[in-house]
């Protein structure tokens, strides 16, 4: 008896060192990460000021002389991720709401493994589905020039965070226990009163990271984004125009950039800014998570 004790102590020994170390294994690379990025990014700023950077306008960086300026990609990125996130946002926590609380379980079970089936489909398909019929239906349901816009870009973002935010929403939506549901329909709550002022509230840390999360697919993604949005670099009046994005810049030139040269370092100094923003991102998601547990 004392001897298997002693094995299950060393067995968990080993298991919480074996966590312990993957933990810090992550942070590692997280900041090796960063130190990559800013040894090759910083060094566009002795040449460039890091304000024309942030603050230009006008991205050509193969012109004589060139521009480094990534406002209009910072602007395009914030128009296809809020564009995105008004779409996906709503539409997926009713979504997590419906198959948790309402489906039947036959309709349950077959919309949880569509929604697994969606989360697995390559980003690249379904920028290439969304060239083939959701372009032109924008071209031609608002009558514009081209379909390739930024609400485009924003219609099949929304789109491929959806699975994210449902699956993980509809996780924290059954992890509130049971009898929460069951004290309030005991004290005669309508089902609907027990979801929107029990339940949803009890759930509320999960969809808040839920959400989180598919913002940062959004923001993160590329060849879908690339293929559709028209990679026009200018700052757009409104939605309906062409627009590039951050990352679709990165994955567009990094393969014809100088090693070595301004444009080779601008492209990484904007994946410094991505993984900034990336960064808030999650810092303000674990902040509302630690307040929401609080």
């Amino acid at each position: 008896m004392q001897k298997s004790f002693s094995q299950k102590r060393l067995q968990e020994w080993i298991i919480e060192r074996c966590i312990y170390m993957s933990g810090i294994a992550s942070i590692i690379f997280v900041c090796l990460i960063f130190l990559f990025l800013a040894k090759e990014g910083f060094s566009l700023f002795k040449n460039i000021s890091i304000f024309d950077f942030l603050l230009g306008q006008k991205w050509y960086p193969i012109s004589t002389p060139p521009f480094f300026g990534i406002l209009s990609l910072i602007v395009g990125s914030l128009y296809v991720t809020l564009g995105a996130t008004v779409i996906a946002v709503p539409i997926g926590i009713a979504s997590a709401v419906y198959i948790s609380e309402v489906a039947p379980p036959r309709v349950r079970e077959i919309l949880k493994s569509g929604i697994e089936v969606l989360a697995a489909i390559p980003s690249v398909v379904l920028g290439f589905i969304g060239m083939m019929t959701l372009v032109p239906w924008v071209k031609n349901t608002f009558h514009l020039s081209t379909g390739l816009t930024a609400f485009s870009g924003a219609l099949m973002l929304g789109f491929m965070a959806m699975p994210t935010i449902v699956s993980i929403a509809e996780d924290a939506l059954n992890a509130v226990p049971k009898r929460y549901k069951e004290a309030a329909l005991a004290l005669g709550a309508t089902r609907w009163q027990s979801i929107w002022r029990v339940i949803l509230p009890a759930a509320s840390s999960g969809i808040v990271a839920a959400v989180m999360l598919g913002i940062g697919r959004v923001i993160g993604e590329t060849m879908a984004v690339m293929m559709i949005t028209g990679n026009a670099a200018r700052i757009p009046d409104n939605i309906f125009q062409p627009v590039r994005t951050l990352t679709a810049t990165v994955a567009a030139e990094m393969g014809e950039t100088v090693r070595g040269s301004d444009h080779y370092y601008s492209l990484f100094a904007i994946g410094i800014v991505l993984f900034i923003i990336t960064f808030c991102i999650n810092l303000i998601a674990d902040f509302a998570v630690h307040r929401k547990a609080k």
